[in-house]
């Protein structure tokens, strides 16, 4: 049988390294991505949906291995904490929900470090929501869920904020070691490489939580 992916999301910094590895790789046959707009590449293998996100579960897709979800915004992009939560929790428990009707085996979010529902801080509330929501669907065979700290890379937007973030992730990492190294930025090329290790190499069953220099890791296989 030949093993075809989803990828929600490919148009964010992770997602755009990743759906090239999916593509690259031969561990798939097909790579679904599921688009607002227009294709962003082309290639063989790939069959682009324009997508109201609106009504996933209503999406007709075929059988499906790997579903990968990329999804996320900020309050500021999104314009309200309504429309945040929208596009962060209940796309992905609408992806999810449909990876379950595909007969999916395995589910993989990003979510971010410090994600708790009880947090006092909204972003990591609808983080720590999602997972909770992810984490309570038994049918569900396996869910990963991706936990990086401050994501680094070249982002087609441009945000003082996040930039500002960058460069004090690249002067503090050399000196965050032992228990703080889960603190580390991390590139969002080794967050794709790490999920795509876990999907392909990394086998598992369950729901399974990935801290950020445990992607770093699996990222840069010895």
């Amino acid at each position: 049988m030949s093993n075809i992916a989803l990828i929600a999301g490919a148009s964010g910094l992770v997602g755009n390294a990743l759906i090239s590895l999916l593509l690259e790789g031969e561990h798939y046959s097909k790579v679904i991505s599921l688009q607002r707009g227009h294709a962003l590449l082309e290639h063989p293998k790939l069959v682009t949906i324009q997508t109201d996100f609106n009504n996933l579960q209503q999406l007709d897709v075929p059988p499906l291995t790997d579903v990968f979800c990329c999804l996320g915004t900020t309050i500021k992009k999104a314009g309200s904490k309504e429309q945040f939560k929208r596009v962060d929790f209940q796309y992905p428990l609408d992806l999810a929900h449909l990876a379950i009707k595909s007969g999916a085996s395995h589910f993989l979010i990003i979510t971010a470090m410090g994600a708790d529902e009880k947090s006092f801080f909204f972003y990591n509330q609808v983080k720590g929501e999602i997972e909770n929501r992810l984490s309570a669907l038994t049918t569900l065979p396996r869910l990963s869920i991706i936990r990086p700290s401050l994501l680094l890379g070249q982002r087609k937007e441009k945000c003082l904020g996040e930039g500002i973030g960058s460069f004090l992730a690249t002067v503090l990492n050399p000196l965050m070691k032992g228990s703080l190294k889960k603190y580390q930025g991390i590139q969002a090329t080794d967050v794709a490489k790490a999920m795509y290790r876990i999907a392909t190499s990394i086998a598992g069953n369950g729901i399974t939580v990935y801290p950020s220099d445990e992607l770093k890791n699996i990222s840069t296989p010895v």
